[in-house]
């Protein structure tokens, strides 16, 4: 049995894994690989970022997968989480757009306001 002292610090552990602002990355990148995810093209997406990423040089930006973020119609969907812990979700990805996400958003810190969920709701 684990006492409460042992999962205290089991969490504490965790969250510093996960948390940016203890991590040496400054941005996370999570592309949702639920099979609608997959079907929609997140495959080539999650692979765009990788390339864009590695060809520029870019440091301390960390690419993961999760499941379902929840809007399958808003396929691929993209989550760009900074070290504040401040979001952005891009939504209906393609290569072709992870290009201008890298250089505008991860470059130059400009957020591609065309490719958000808040631009899809309109």
């Amino acid at each position: 049995m684990i006492s409460m002292k042992e999962l205290e610090n089991l969490k504490n552990i965790n969250l510093k894994r996960i948390n940016l602002q203890d991590n040496k990355n400054r941005l996370r990148i999570v592309v949702g690989m639920a099979t609608c995810g997959i079907a929609a093209g997140a495959k080539p997406v999650m692979n765009s970022f990788k390339e864009e990423i590695k060809k520029r040089n870019l440091k301390d930006i960390q690419v993961k997968t999760t499941g379902c973020i929840g809007v399958c119609r808003l396929e691929p969907m993209v989550e760009i989480t900074n070290s504040e812990n401040q979001r952005v979700t891009y939504v209906k990805m393609t290569p072709e757009k992870v290009k201008r996400v890298v250089v505008e958003h991860l470059v130059n810190g400009r957020i591609c306001i065309d490719y958000t969920i808040g631009s899809e709701e309109e």
